[in-house]
């Protein structure tokens, strides 16, 4: 069963996409270990800077962290009152 061209459109990929080209400087050791590296890999040595720089794009952020973990951290504490505190004499007390 075939698929409509529309659907087949959907689903295939888009080779007329415009693509970038960058140029990066690399001492000869550096650009040696990453040639092994994507030949062990089955890959090009652009496809493997490709995925990395795509990792960067879409890993989570620092901030974006901190927000996940506080989101956390307060779905967490479930038995906090505001009542709960202590007075001002209470918190100021020094220890004898």
């Amino acid at each position: 069963m075939g698929l409509t061209p529309r659907l087949a459109l959907a689903i295939s990929p888009r080779y007329c996409e415009t693509m970038k080209n960058i140029t990066v400087s690399l001492d000869d050791d550096v650009y040696h270990r990453a040639r092994v590296r994507a030949a062990e890999a089955g890959q090009s040595v652009s496809a493997l800077v490709r995925a990395f720089l795509t990792g960067l794009g879409t890993a989570e952020t620092e901030a974006e962290r901190l927000k996940r973990d506080e989101a956390a951290l307060r779905a967490h504490i479930t038995a906090f009152r505001a009542g709960d505190r202590l007075e001002r004499d209470a918190v100021h007390e020094r220890g004898a």
